[in-house]
């Protein structure tokens, strides 16, 4: 189990090539959540997330003869980028093998730093078990993504970080995938400011670390689709697991949907760029799941920012569908000339914004009837709740259905 001396250790190999990233409070997500809200933006990373810390910590550690040799690992995506980013820049022949569901610019970016990549298997868990055997045939140095005492002390680096930058905090919330970046922080923290409450994030589909800490034992979990990809673990580590029982004082998880409406909350209020995973702590603190955070200065770490474009528009549109600030309509009418003009005439006069309009007599309806299905953009759940009560005082028949449909 690593202490703080391997993470000061850390600190001076990584300090010549990774600097300091900024935390700061906010002022909007403070008035918001109850609690003063710093955020740690490990996302303004140059390879966009945390994992550059222990992936460069590992490969200093290393003989001149083992890099070059070559590098291997299994990554979801960000271990994957910060491994062929610093692999290339120290002269390491790097391959990493990513699941085949990885997101494009995970992949594209892994590439585009000079790795050999290999799309392996549905889960992280398939693809960690390819790299092992792929080490074995080709003798490569294999550079655990998290379950790794240098790669852990990397990632402790954090929190020393944050206690210089934010020496006030009273909880720090963290995303849990493998226990990589919640392992150093909370060793760092429980060593040095042992007061702190160190929360764990995960996504509601796979909470693997925190079923394994309720029952005691490491366990596996099912393979679960999530837009919080980059903590979609199974199993958590080896060395991770007893770390985060002994210095971890609470495990939460989040919905789809609260991951989903933290990202689109990041990007129009912090004006950054976050994915599923990075949002995971927001998520948690927003939607009240941190519990003794009521006044208190709270550290969330946003570990990551490398999201497909394509996603984020998705996103979007569930987030705004949480918020209430997007609603579909389905509403049955006559079908007779006027009808559709009169609807969106109603929908005027309280000032919603109609987005798409579907308009079909084959389906669910009499043959004298029309359904109209309308995506109207709102203020939010009150404007909706205004437009709803507008149209049935005018006879218009309706049903509120859930908007947007599901992007996972």
């Amino acid at each position: 189990m690593i202490g703080i001396e391997q993470i000061l250790q850390a600190r001076e190999r990584i300090a010549g090539a990774i600097r300091p990233t900024p935390t700061s409070r906010s002022e909007s997500f403070s008035q918001n959540c109850g609690c003063t809200v710093f955020f740690k933006f490990e996302n303004v990373l140059r390879t966009g997330s945390f994992k550059e810390r222990g992936a460069l910590n590992h490969i200093c550690t290393l003989s001149e003869e083992q890099r070059r040799t070559g590098l291997i690992t299994a990554s979801a995506g960000n271990h994957a980028q910060a491994l062929a980013y610093h692999g290339r820049r120290l002269g390491c022949p790097t391959k990493v093998v990513m699941p085949k569901r990885t997101p494009l610019i995970k992949v594209a970016n892994a590439r585009g730093y000079g790795a050999q990549v290999i799309l392996y298997g549905d889960s992280f868990d398939d693809a960690y078990a390819h790299a092992l055997e792929l080490r074995d045939e080709q003798s490569l140095q294999f550079v655990p993504p998290f379950d790794d005492d240098f790669v852990i002390a990397g990632q402790g680096t954090v929190a020393l970080e944050l206690m210089d930058q934010a020496p006030d905090l009273d909880t720090v919330v963290v995303p849990i995938g493998g226990g990589g970046l919640i392992s150093g922080i909370a060793a760092a923290f429980k060593s040095l400011r042992p007061q702190v409450r160190i929360v764990g994030v995960q996504a509601e589909r796979v909470p693997s670390m925190k079923h394994s800490v309720e029952v005691g034992e490491l366990t596996v979990l099912p393979p679960a689709t999530t837009i919080a990809d980059g903590i979609a673990v199974k199993r958590p580590g080896n060395l991770t697991f007893p770390m985060v029982r002994e210095f971890v004082d609470d495990i939460v998880t989040v919905t789809e949907e609260e991951i989903a409406n933290a990202v689109l909350l990041l990007l129009e209020q912090e004006k950054t760029v976050v994915e599923g995973a990075g949002a995971t702590g927001l998520a948690a603190v927003y939607n009240g799941h941190v519990d003794h955070a009521d006044g208190k200065n709270v550290g969330v770490v946003l570990s990551g920012g490398n999201i497909d474009v394509n996603l984020i528009g998705r996103i979007i549109d569930q987030g705004l569908g949480k918020d209430g600030r997007m609603v579909r309509l389905v509403v049955k009418a006559e079908d007779r000339p006027g009808t559709l003009a009169r609807i969106l005439a109603l929908v005027a006069e309280v000032e919603a914004n109609v987005l798409e309009v579907h308009h079909q007599r084959a389906f669910n309806v009499g043959l004298d009837e029309v359904s109209i299905e309308l995506t109207l953009e709102t203020r939010g759940s009150d404007h909706v709740t205004e437009l709803v009560d507008h149209l049935e005082s005018h006879n218009v028949q309706l049903e509120v259905t859930d908007q947007p449909s599901p992007f996972i």
